[in-house]
């Protein structure tokens, strides 16, 4: 190779170096199970951090043997493992916001609310049960979760079966009753609490954003059927819009329009069911 090109080599690396230390590059995180079908979980998560345009890093909590039929094994992680790629992702990337998904037991909670960064930005997305029934969250960890880490969220994302079990109320049945649980969910701890009314019945899909300042309803067109990933994918966004910089409010919107439209364009399985799919999205 010629000095000139050796030259020319070094000025290009120089060139993106310079840029690399001009911008920050905007980066979320998900800790969560991994699906190994793809509708779900950490590839859900990571599928629409990159449609957004954030960086997304990854912390496994669990591993699932599962496709749209249902879920035939877990496999959780040692808490160790769990803090050591906390520890290692937080050490290099400068990250915006966590989510967390599946986190199995309450071992991994308490070890994901003492690794986390003092700071953190954090939205929670407690998975409880697969949408096939198989129980993600063992009886004994809900404890931990509300005492752990919801008190450190900025952001607690349940569906109306969770929000029954964080909040202690039975048959909720109407936004009234969201409301309740959500003002009852926020005594954990959490800076707010997104209640997601797609168990409800009627044309429109309303959930219920409750914060110590008062309640907003944001609704939606309902879509029929169930669609793997798609609570994964709501949530997941909302941690992408906090990265990019928008209040809570606006990031919760937003994510259900996006959400929104990545069910439009469900993936179909060759079971014939249908699978949230992020990736053919394009958000501006």
């Amino acid at each position: 190779m010629g000095a000139g090109a050796k030259t020319k080599g070094r000025s290009a690396a120089a060139a993106h170096q310079s840029l690399m230390n001009e911008s920050t590059l905007p980066c979320a995180c998900t800790i969560a199970g991994s699906d190994s079908g793809g509708g779900a979980g950490i590839q859900a998560d990571l599928k629409t951090f990159s449609a957004l345009g954030v960086w997304g890093c990854s912390v496994v909590t669990a591993v699932t043997a599962q496709n749209t039929r249902g879920v035939r094994g877990v496999w959780t992680l040692p808490p160790a493992a769990v803090a050591s790629q906390i520890g290692a992702v937080v050490d290099d990337f400068a990250v915006g916001a966590f989510k967390t998904g599946m986190l199995a037991e309450a071992g991994i909670i308490r070890t994901v609310a003492g690794a986390l960064p003092e700071d953190a930005v954090l939205v929670v997305d407690p998975v409880m049960i697969a949408t096939s029934g198989a129980r993600l969250l063992a009886e004994d960890a809900v404890d931990a979760l509300t005492a752990d880490l919801l008190p450190r969220a900025a952001l607690v994302t349940p569906n109306i079966p969770e929000a029954e079990v964080l909040s202690g109320l039975a048959g909720i049945d109407s936004a009234e009753g969201m409301i309740d649980a959500g003002r009852r969910i926020l005594r954990h701890g959490p800076g707010a609490v997104l209640v997601k009314g797609g168990h409800l019945s009627g044309g429109e899909a309303v959930d219920v954003l409750v914060t110590h300042d008062g309640v907003s309803r944001l609704s939606g067109e309902r879509h029929p059927g169930s669609v793997h990933g798609s609570g994964c994918c709501l949530a997941a966004a909302i941690t992408a819009f906090l990265v990019r910089g928008e209040d809570l409010s606006d990031a919760c919107r937003h994510a259900k329009a996006f959400a929104a439209l990545a069910i439009t364009h469900a993936a179909i399985a060759p079971s014939g069911a249908s699978m949230v799919n992020p990736g053919a999205v394009r958000w501006d």
